[in-house]
C-alpha cells in the first residue's frame, strides 16, 4: 500500500437516516477522526456516544480525507465532489437511477445481455387487471416509480398458476392503492434459490473477492410475515463464479463510465433454467455492511480510502462464512411513535463484557450504557464467524444469548437453508 494509506485519516459520514454509524464506529476504533451528518430529525441522537456529529456537512468536505454518502439519492452531490477532486464513497447519477427506478434497472439489465424475466410497467390499475384477465399466470406485483423504500418492500406474490389471487388481491385493493401506488411492475415469477452477488468498485474496477449473500427479509422464521428492510443474511466470500460472470460484471463498464465508488450488489433468482436478475443495491446495504466487517480482516480505513482514490486493492477476508442477524424491539418494522415511546432510551445490557460480532443499529451511548435511540427499534445486528455455516450460526446465536433487552426478537433460522440451497446451486453448476 501506498504510504500515505498507512497514516490516521478523516472521514466525513453523509446520512439521511441513521444507516452507517456502525461503519463509522469501526473506523473510529481503528484511530480514525470521523464526523458524521445525519439529516433525519428523529434520529438525531443515534449513535451519540459512539461517533462525532455535525450539525452541516458542507463545511467540513475540505476537512475530510474521504467523504461517505452511506445511501441512495446522493449520486449528484456525489458526481460534484469527485470533479472537484474530492475522495467519495458513494453513488452516482446513474447508479441512484439503478436501484430507485425499477424500470430503468430492468432495461439496463436487458441492455447489457442479462437475462431479465418479462415484465410490464403500469400506471392503472384496471389496465393491469384486465391484463392479468387476458395473460394468465404467475406474476409478482412491484411498486416502482419515484416511492419510498418501505413502499417498495409491498410485493405481492402470485402463488396460484392462472394468477387468479394476485388478480382478486388487485382487485379488492384497487382504490387503496391507487392512492399510495401510481406507478408498478408485474413481473413473471421465477422459482428458485434466491441468491445475491455484490462487489466493491474503485471507480475504475471492481475489488475482489465478491460478497455472495442470502438475504431473509421476511419478518418470521420460515419466510412467514411481512417483508422487511432486512432480518439476517448469510454471506460468504468468492472469486468470479458463473452467477457474477451472468449478471454483475456485464454492467461493469456502465458503472465505472458513470464513477461510481462504492458496494454494488444483483439480487437474483437462480433455478435450473439460468440466472435471472431481480434488482440492483447501488449502496452499502444494511445489516450486509455489519456482516461484511466479520468477515474483512483488512483495515477498513486503508480500504475504504483505497476505494475512494481509485487504487487497485487486495481485499482480504475470513474463508468460510459469515452470519448475521437482526435483533429489533417493537414498532420494528413498522412506524408507531406511542409504541416507540415505551422502548426508547431502554438499556441494553451485555452478561458479559465481550462486545465481539456486535453491531450498532439505532442505539446510543448514555454514561456508558447503550440505549435504544432513534424511532425504528432496529436494535443490533449480531454476527458470527465460522468454517461451516453450523459454525457461524452457533457463534452468532451464542452472542444473542450475551444480550439482555426487553422484548427483543429475532429470527432465528438465518443460514438454515444453506444445505439445500448449495446443494441446488452446485447442480445447476453456478457455485465454483
Amino acid at each position: 500500500m501506498p504510504p500515505e494509506t498507512a497514516k490516521k485519516l478523516k472521514f466525513l459520514f453523509i446520512a439521511i437516516e441513521s444507516l452507517s454509524g456502525d461503519l463509522a464506529w469501526q473506523l473510529t476504533k481503528e484511530g480514525h477522526e470521523v464526523k458524521m451528518y445525519i439529516k433525519a430529525e428523529s434520529d438525531h441522537e443515534v449513535f451519540d456516544g459512539f461517533v462525532a456529529k455535525v450539525e452541516k456537512w458542507e463545511p467540513h468536505t475540505d476537512w475530510a480525507d474521504v467523504i461517505v454518502f452511506d445511501d441512495v439519492g446522493w449520486g449528484s452531490e456525489a458526481d460534484k465532489l469527485r470533479k472537484a477532486g474530492k475522495h467519495v464513497v458513494g453513488g452516482s447519477a446513474y447508479t441512484d437511477k439503478l436501484e430507485e427506478n425499477r424500470e430503468f434497472g430492468q432495461e439496463e439489465m436487458k441492455r447489457v445481455g442479462m437475462l431479465t424475466l418479462p415484465h410490464w410497467d403500469f400506471d392503472n390499475y384496471d389496465t393491469a387487471l384486465k391484463f392479468l384477465k387476458e395473460n394468465p399466470g404467475r406474476y409478482v406485483y412491484k411498486p416502482s416509480g419515484t416511492v419510498s423504500s418501505d413502499w417498495k418492500s409491498l410485493l405481492f406474490l402470485g402463488a396460484e398458476e392462472d394468477g387468479k389471487d394476485l388478480y382478486e388481491i388487485l382487485a379488492h385493493n384497487k382504490k387503496v392503492l391507487e392512492k399510495k401506488i401510481k406507478q408498478f411492475q408485474l413481473q413473471k415469477c421465477a422459482t428458485g434459490v434466491e441468491i445475491a452477488v455484490g462487489a466493491f468498485c474503485n471507480g475504475k474496477d471492481f475489488i475482489y473477492p465478491l460478497c455472495i449473500n442470502f438475504e431473509h427479509k421476511k419478518l418470521f422464521p420460515g419466510d412467514i410475515g411481512p417483508f422487511t428492510g432486512e432480518m439476517g443474511t448469510l454471506i460468504y466470500w468468492s472469486q468470479p463464479n458463473m452467477i457474477f460472470k451472468a449478471t454483475l460484471e456485464r454492467i461493469r463498464e456502465s458503472v465505472v463510465a458513470s464513477g461510481y465508488v462504492g458496494y454494488l450488489d444483483i439480487n437474483c433468482i437462480a433455478n435450473a433454467r439460468g440466472i435471472y436478475p431481480l434488482e440492483f443495491t447501488a449502496r452499502f446495504g444494511y445489516p450486509t455492511i455489519s456482516i461484511q466487517m466479520e468477515g474483512i480482516t483488512s483495515p477498513l480505513g486503508e480500504f475504504l480510502h483505497a476505494l475512494a482514490s481509485g487504487q487497485p486493492y487486495e481485499l482480504k477476508t475470513k474463508k468460510g462464512f459469515q452470519v448475521g442477524v437482526v435483533c429489533a424491539v417493537p414498532p420494528f418494522p413498522y412506524d408507531d411513535k406511542s409504541e416507540m415511546a415505551i422502548y426508547q432510551g431502554l438499556s441494553i445490557l451485555f452478561k458479559k463484557p465481550n462486545f465481539d460480532g456486535v453491531h450498532l443499529g439505532d442505539v446510543r451511548m448514555d454514561e456508558g450504557d447503550w440505549r435504544i435511540a432513534g424511532d425504528t427499534g432496529y436494535a443490533l445486528v449480531i454476527t458470527g464467524a465460522g468454517s461451516t455455516v453450523e459454525e457461524a450460526r452457533k457463534q452468532a446465536y451464542g452472542r444473542i444469548d450475551n444480550i439482555m433487552l426487553q422484548n427483543m426478537f429475532y429470527r432465528t433460522d438465518i443460514g438454515q437453508k444453506w444445505p439445500e440451497c448449495s446443494d441446488k446451486l452446485q447442480t445447476w453448476g453456478y457455485l465454483y
